[in-house]
């Protein structure tokens, strides 16, 4: 799905990635970390094909990133809307799908393909909000829609539970790990690392180098967080990072 091989880029004389070599399959759920400035954006940004490497190549799928673009799904980490532009949640998602308008309109069953797109990630009881009604989170579910929507094999997320609690983080790693094991491949960016290690595959620490872990997603730890999300009003990093909650007789997962 993603093939870097000997990527180097730099802005100016000074290199922020050093001989990059990654690649993953459509199964993989990568999760990216690293300290701030070491390039995990730019690294997205390369495999976006919004940044040209000044050696090495950036294969998806293949092909070079700009002539696949329509494979990718794009949730960025900050998406401010103006409050005075009233576009609906469903005017958001159905913009996957823009390239396939029929004489400027989208048709019924593109709409209905919208909307199941909504019942995916589990709102399509607000498909008629306005953007800039919801929360963080929802917000994020909106935008992995869009990605739905457009059919992209791979779904690249900056930071997408930077802004909400760690009960809307479990529900949306779960959703992301229900999407990668129907076949989306999952590349995220994140500091969540308590809740985000239990369910990646491969971890890419970078600090201008790139070093790959492989991992088996932690099943049982999976299990605990959605335990944490479905029967607690309150949990945080200490009952994930403990693997206890206080419930009577313990959890059993």
């Amino acid at each position: 799905m993603i093939e870097l091989s000997g990527v180097n880029f730099g802005y100016g004389r000074e290199n922020v990635l050093e001989n990059i070599n990654l690649k993953t399959n459509d199964r993989d759920f990568l999760l990216i970390i690293g300290p701030n400035g070491g390039g995990k954006s730019t690294l997205l940004k390369l495999i976006l094909g919004l940044l040209t490497p000044s050696s090495g190549d950036v294969k998806i799928l293949g092909k070079s990133p700009e002539k696949i673009s329509s494979q990718i799904g794009y949730v960025p980490q900050n998406f401010a809307p103006n409050d005075t532009f009233p576009i609906r949640v469903l005017e958001v998602v159905l913009m996957g799908l823009i390239d396939q308008k029929i004489f400027g309109f989208y048709t019924k069953a593109q709409k209905d393909e919208a909307i199941n797109a909504l019942k995916i990630v589990g709102i399509d009881e607000l498909k008629d909000a306005r953007i800039s009604e919801l929360s963080g989170g929802q917000r994020q579910r909106v935008y992995i829609a869009r990605a739905l929507c457009a059919k992209s094999k791979i779904l690249i997320l900056d930071e997408p539970t930077a802004s909400v609690d760690t009960k809307t983080q479990a529900e949306i790693y779960t959703l992301l790990k229900r999407l990668n094991e129907a076949g989306t491949a999952i590349v995220l960016v994140s500091h969540d690392t308590n809740i985000a290690l239990s369910y990646a595959t491969k971890v890419a620490y970078v600090n201008r180098t790139l070093h790959l872990h492989e991992l088996t997603p932690d099943v049982s730890q999976q299990a605990f967080i959605a335990h944490l999300a479905t029967h607690h009003s309150h949990f945080c990093d200490v009952e994930v990072a403990l693997k206890g909650c206080g419930c009577q007789g313990g959890f059993n997962g």
